[in-house]
């Protein structure tokens, strides 16, 4: 298969790969304290850093002859949209991320000094015509805080890399690992640090880590966010990356990654497709944030969310079923299993009814059934913030009958846990019905032959 070589930077079209910029590596993974970085948010701050090394000073191409204007770096506006791969018109969206940014605290520390710090100092737009004229050109200004600048425009030891590589990755969890990770291609000894994995979870995730917000279990941290990302990074860009799980024990407690520079040149992608502003409000509805809802869009396919969706708004609406303690994390869990796996749960009768009605009592075929969806209710459970998974089980102890199971240790105690998974199911899908059951029997060949 031949390989499509990537077209020049020109206005509208892609970015090509030798578009590179030098990042210090004091920037790389940077420890967030507030706010969150998105995949957008990763993607336009590195294209500030990019334009601001090729202006090198700030005021060139002032749309505005103001002092204050003189203190900005300036790009056009459909510059800074095409190199962040944000192919859509939405300028208010955009404009509503680039705010985010200044909402996003560092804390860079060394031996010598401790700063917070703002990502941004501050941004603006810019038609000389006018903002709510269709003519003229839209001029981006931005402007660093002191210590973010000169780590922009003096890095110190830095690794270089490439726009082009950014716009293929579709999570910012993708983004933050492959630059990590991109840092130690060059080095001989080819591996990251060894951190602890809730490290790796702020670092990859960008959200703040603490006793108040705690990362989630790690074996949800490694298929949700370091396996897809690894998958991303070894299909798209020049490097290969492999997980190094150290244990104590049977625990995992600190993580490190290998990686290789990859030889093979990698092919020209298409730009991420046009945000849909309505599907995404739909998300926002269940409780998602802007910035989450955001991520979600760039990660999956707008046929599989709006399936998700549906089902999810369809479970709402179920006026005989009890409300739902959280409908974001009941369409985080959707998502995570497909809303067509989801549906076997609630499905309408199938071919297989009949095999089910015919067994005498259906004992084997309903405790596998029953099994496998106490497991779904305590995968979602888990989605659930501290706060609301203490609610639940508050209310689970209050109506639980069995005195016989210590609930002191909540989900810990493997009996509570049983008792707590299926009354959850319960809660979220009320009993089984037949056609729940054949649907299960025709998903697992479970029927008699």
């Amino acid at each position: 298969m031949a390989t499509r070589k990537p077209k020049a930077a020109k206005n509208g079209e892609l970015t090509s790969p030798s578009m590179e910029f030098r990042k210090t590596n004091d920037a790389i993974g940077l420890r967030v304290r507030e706010g969150k970085m998105s995949l957008l948010t990763r993607k336009v701050f590195n294209v500030m850093m990019y334009h601001a090394q090729q202006l090198k000073v700030t005021g060139v191409n002032s749309p505005i002859d103001t002092p204050a204007s003189k203190k900005y770096f300036w790009i056009r506006l459909a510059d800074l949209a095409r190199d962040a791969a944000y192919d859509s018109k939405d300028t208010e969206f955009l404009k509503a991320q680039l705010e985010e940014m200044q909402n996003i605290k560092l804390l860079m520390e060394n031996d010598r000094q401790w700063t917070s710090e703002r990502l941004v100092a501050s941004v603006t737009l810019v038609n000389p015509m006018g903002l709510k004229k269709h003519s003229g050109q839209v001029w981006f200004g931005f402007a660093f805080p002191p210590e973010v600048h000169e780590l922009v425009m003096a890095p110190g030891t830095y690794t270089r890399f490439s726009i082009f590589y950014q716009g293929l990755l579709r999570s910012g969890s993708s983004l933050a690992l492959y630059e990590i990770c991109r840092r130690y291609a060059t080095n001989p000894s080819k591996v990251t640090l060894i951190e602890t994995y809730e490290h790796w979870y702020g670092a990859l995730t960008g959200n703040p880590v603490s006793e108040d917000a705690p990362p989630p279990q790690y074996k949800y941290f490694k298929r949700d966010v370091i396996r897809p990302a690894m998958a991303e990074i070894n299909a798209l860009t020049d490097i290969q990356v492999e997980l190094i799980e150290h244990r104590v024990g049977r625990r995992v407690e600190r993580l490190q990654f290998r990686v290789e520079h990859t030889k093979q040149p990698q092919l020209g992608f298409a730009a991420p497709p046009v945000i849909d502003l309505e599907l995404m409000g739909s998300i926002m509805k269940f409780g998602l944030t802007q910035v989450d809802a955001a991520d979600v869009m760039a990660q999956h396919g707008d046929d599989k969310i709006r399936s998700a969706v549906a089902f999810v708004q369809a479970r709402i609406d179920h006026k005989s079923s009890a409300p739902l303690d959280s409908p974001a994390a009941y369409f985080r869990w959707t998502m995570k299993q497909g809303a067509d796996a989801a549906k076997n749960l609630q499905l309408k009768s199938s071919a297989a009814k009949n095999s089910v009605a015919k067994k005498d009592s259906g004992t084997t075929v309903l405790e596998k059934f029953l099994a496998a969806r106490a497991q779904d209710a305590y995968d979602l459970y888990n989605e659930l913030d501290n706060a609301d998974r203490n609610a639940i089980f508050e209310r689970f102890k209050d109506q639980n009958t069995n005195t016989a199971v210590n609930l002191d240790r909540g989900v810990e105690n493997v009996l509570a846990r049983s008792l707590f998974t299926n009354w959850y199911a319960q809660e979220l899908w009320g009993e089984p019905t037949i056609e729940a059951l054949a649907a299960f029997v025709e998903q697992f060949s479970l029927a008699p032959r």
